[in-house]
């Protein structure tokens, strides 16, 4: 069957893995309310299509952090990516490594995450490319320095800080599995690293004590210790509101992924597209402001951008084009977002990314607007 768009990946990965892994991939917290509004949210979003416009040319280059990029699509940390084939060992061309190379082909960047089947030095090991690194805030501030450490030397560009996980989210279709690490795959990142006591030989062990060891006392002077420990700019991952958009400009955040974690924390929450004007609104342009969750078009890329975004990134399309066709999947669902933005771009009279603007949409929000008399 010809795949014609990112959404149809998630049937095939359904059929291949086992339940307990695509439910692990694909499940959100407590009632999945927001989970299902992620999506549901960009349908009510319409455009206002400016015609006439000459759009032979479409550029869609850009830059994040000073890097640049082919368009303003990026890969978002997932862990365990290797759950993605149950039959991976040390593959390597499996999990995070076909990820990276994915990426780097399509001239973006990737994030990955704490929680990978890969290390830092493995991702680093396929090649050039530009990745940042997705950090949680331990207990252990000393293990906290490592992995951050580690991923400096890797050639890592960013530290993308998730600030949303206090403690886990409720996702009750883990708990019905009794989802663990199979005993063949292990969170590379931690090898080698001092953990205190914990049985090494235990994979799972080592899955759930990472688990139980994020710190719950986190807070925004972490943020301005983490600067004491690295050069890398740090973007903050996981804020919803304009309240925590200033602060986060305050502490000197370089800038800010609005991001509800995939719908796997706390459910009821907005839809991040709902959540991104707010924020852009309270940083004032003083920072970037990114966007997860949901984006399963090119059309959705447009209305990020349109309500001030400068750039997205796709988690769940990555997992199960994994699980479908490896590299290649991943490969495609990136060509296939590019063509459909291009296209979006082309059919709304926008040549480039600064040619896309808030009155190209129209929003549950806006009040109606009244057509100038003729």
């Amino acid at each position: 069957m010809e795949i014609t768009n990112v959404v149809e990946y998630e049937a095939i990965a359904k059929d291949k893995l086992p339940k307990m892994v695509y439910d692990f991939f694909a499940s959100g917290a407590e009632d999945k309310w927001t989970l299902q509004e992620n999506r549901n949210a960009f349908s009510r979003i319409l455009f206002r299509p400016r015609t006439l416009i000459d759009v032979s040319k479409i550029d869609m280059n850009t830059t994040v952090l000073g890097f640049k990029i082919s368009m303003p699509i990026m890969i978002a940390p997932t862990g365990m990516q290797k759950l993605a084939h149950p039959e991976a060992m040390e593959r390597f061309d499996a999990g995070e490594y076909a990820t990276a190379r994915a990426a780097s082909a399509a001239g973006t960047i990737m994030t990955l995450s704490t929680a990978a089947t890969s290390s830092v030095e493995e991702v680093a090991s396929t090649g050039p490319g530009i990745r940042f690194f997705q950090l949680y805030v331990y207990k252990d501030r000393n293990l906290v320095a490592q992995l951050v450490k580690r991923a400096e030397r890797a050639g890592f560009k960013a530290i993308a800080l998730t600030v949303d996980t206090p403690r886990l989210g409720r996702r009750e279709a883990d708990i019905k599995n009794r989802f663990i690490l199979p005993p063949h795959l292990t969170l590379k990142n931690f090898e080698g690293l001092d953990l205190g006591k914990i049985d090494r030989t235990d994979d799972s062990g080592l899955a759930s004590y990472v688990a139980g060891q994020i710190d719950r006392s986190l807070n925004w002077k972490d943020v301005k210790w983490l600067q004491t420990i690295t050069q890398l700019p740090i973007l903050v991952k996981g804020v919803l509101i304009a309240e925590d958009a200033r602060i986060a400009v305050e502490v000197g955040a370089a800038g800010i992924i609005v991001s509800n974690h995939g719908a796997r924390q706390l459910d009821y929450v907005p839809a991040t597209i709902m959540a991104l004007e707010e924020v852009v609104k309270a940083v004032q342009g003083r920072i970037p402001v990114f966007l997860d969750g949901g984006v399963r078009r090119g059309t959705d890329v447009f209305k990020a951008l349109a309500l001030g975004a400068s750039g997205i990134f796709i988690g769940r399309p990555v997992l199960f084009s994994l699980a479908a066709d490896g590299e290649a999947g991943v490969r495609k669902v990136l060509q296939m977002l590019r063509d459909e933005f291009e296209l979006t771009m082309a059919l709304s009279g926008c040549r480039s990314l600064k040619e896309i603007t808030r009155d190209h949409i129209l929003t549950p929000w806006d009040s109606l607007r009244i057509a100038p008399r003729l």
